[in-house]
């Protein structure tokens, strides 16, 4: 009798060794990607920006915003004046001026070029956050510009 009792609790140990590890794992939430911090510098009063950081949080990027300067921030990522905008961003080493949509933030953290980041200069309208209904649905053409370490750029993508 007591081999049998032996048995019966080996088969038991045994068969939960096989169980709980599937059980913990179906009780774990799934992992999911971490989304990536974008740190904004912009004016308090510029709508635009408002409604570029409602684009960039809409489309899965965590936002952090700084009211105050972004042509300090602007000059701190060694941005040319010629590719500012009303805003200044910075996402993982990469930095962000003005418009850029979101679309092309994930390409350019997709692909690590050697590069400063991305810039729509100006404020063309039709770019994310200058695309309400104040506007009239109208779209001005625009290039996202990657700018390069030694000061220059080329088009990452024409919107037209």
């Amino acid at each position: 009798m007591t081999s049998i009792n032996l048995k019966r609790r080996q088969l038991l140990a045994g068969s939960l060794l096989l169980v709980l590890p599937r059980a913990w794992a179906a009780s774990d939430p799934p992992a999911t990607p971490v989304s990536p911090l974008v740190e904004v510098w912009k004016s308090p009063a510029c709508g635009c920006c408002k409604d570029w950081v409602a684009h960039i949080e809409q489309n899965g990027f965590m936002v952090r915003v700084n009211e105050g300067n972004s042509a300090a921030a602007r000059h701190r990522f060694g941005i040319a004046d010629q590719y500012g905008s009303c805003h200044t961003a910075a996402v993982e080493g990469y930095a962000i001026e003005g418009h850029v949509p979101a679309r092309e933030i994930r390409c350019l953290l997709a692909e690590r070029p050697d590069a400063i980041g991305l810039a729509v200069p100006k404020m063309p309208i039709g770019s994310p956050g200058m695309d309400g209904p104040e506007y009239g649905g109208d779209k001005d053409p625009y290039d996202v510009l990657l700018l390069t370490k030694n000061g220059g750029s080329r088009v990452f993508q024409s919107y037209r």
